[in-house]
């Protein structure tokens, strides 16, 4: 299985922490040397071990954010 490679080029925030001290955070993170997206996933406090996760492009983005502003909450 090939190596997968990331680097966290900007911490946007954070969305929970649990009991572990894993972080649910939102990020802008270049995997495997692309270009940088928004990701969405529990990372270890120190960031070396992650969870499953979702990664969304810019206009992913956009489209999720207006779903939300709709939303009542």
């Amino acid at each position: 299985m090939a190596e997968v490679t990331f680097n966290i080029e900007k911490k946007l925030g954070v969305l929970s922490t649990t009991a572990k001290g894993w972080n649910k955070e939102l990020n802008l993170v270049s995997w495997n040397g692309s270009s940088p997206k928004y990701d969405l996933r529990s990372w270890s406090s120190d960031n070396s071990q992650m969870s499953k996760g979702i990664t969304l492009s810019k206009e992913e983005m956009v489209a999720l954010k207006e779903i939300l502003n709709s939303l009542q909450l």
